[in-house]
């Protein structure tokens, strides 16, 4: 189960567009990346949020591991 949700999450993690652009604009001193008022809309708010969903259930059954392994 951790193999897949961890798989899960690489995946999601890879399909998510890229924010460098943003990154770029701190060093050149672009004002986009101070002052970001991009909201995600549509399919990159599903995958934000599948990737959120799954990080959440993967530390939620890792510690759930943890604590059991113990007694």
């Amino acid at each position: 189960m951790m193999l897949i949700i961890s798989i899960g999450i690489v995946i999601a993690i890879f399909i998510q567009p890229s924010k460098q652009d943003g990154a770029i604009n701190v060093f050149s001193g672009g004002t986009e990346a101070l002052v970001d008022s991009h909201k995600s809309r549509g399919t990159e708010f599903m995958i934000r949020c599948f990737t959120s969903v799954m990080i959440v259930l993967w530390l939620v059954i890792s510690l759930s591991l943890v604590i059991l392994s113990a007694y």
